[in-house]
């Protein structure tokens, strides 16, 4: 896994719960916290900190995963490259574009990274169903994602998540823009 989603994890949890919790996390962890964004580093470690996280603040892991994912989307969406006239207006195509173009360009850049894959099984101008698949079992982060983007785009949407499999590892996702 890239590190700056360890290192934005890091800046997140001691934003929103202080250096103190932060060291606590990462002491209980037993790592040291030491990630550059361009490193490469095993999501385990990502889950064992969240699991400790859980511990100290009494807040559940998948809640703590979804609040990760919203406060993510804002600083993933900074680094993220978008030609003239190729931003996304709403959330459904800023999805695709993920999966369509940011995937496959991080596979170019990073051979042996292995990024969560999004099939769209249907969609129409206020419905998307797609599947969320990714070893990683991120499932909850992927939904704080989503509802970031949503957020960022001003969008009024429902989204519901059913477990394909029992690990998470595949997710189904129905988005249905709210009318309103």
């Amino acid at each position: 896994m890239k590190g700056i989603i360890f290192t934005e994890f890091l800046d997140i949890v001691e934003n929103r719960f202080g250096l103190e919790v932060c060291q606590q996390m990462l002491d209980d962890a037993g790592v040291d916290g030491i990630y550059t964004a361009v490193g490469s580093y095993d999501h385990r470690v990502l889950v064992k900190m969240i699991v400790c996280l859980s511990k100290i603040t009494g807040v559940s892991p998948e809640a703590l995963q979804e609040v990760y994912g919203e406060a993510l989307f804002a600083r993933l969406l900074t680094t993220m490259p978008m030609g003239n006239g190729d931003k996304p207006t709403g959330t459904f195509g800023f999805i695709e574009r993920v999966e369509r173009h940011i995937h496959i360009e991080v596979k170019k850049l990073y051979p042996n990274a292995n990024p969560p894959q999004f099939d769209f099984i249907s969609q129409t101008s206020a419905k998307m169903v797609l599947d969320y698949i990714s070893a990683r079992c991120f499932s909850h982060v992927c939904l704080g994602l989503i509802r970031g983007c949503v957020q960022h785009f001003n969008e009024e949407m429902d989204i519901e998540m059913e477990p394909v499999t029992q690990d998470q590892s595949h997710v189904r996702f129905t988005l249905t823009l709210s009318a309103g």
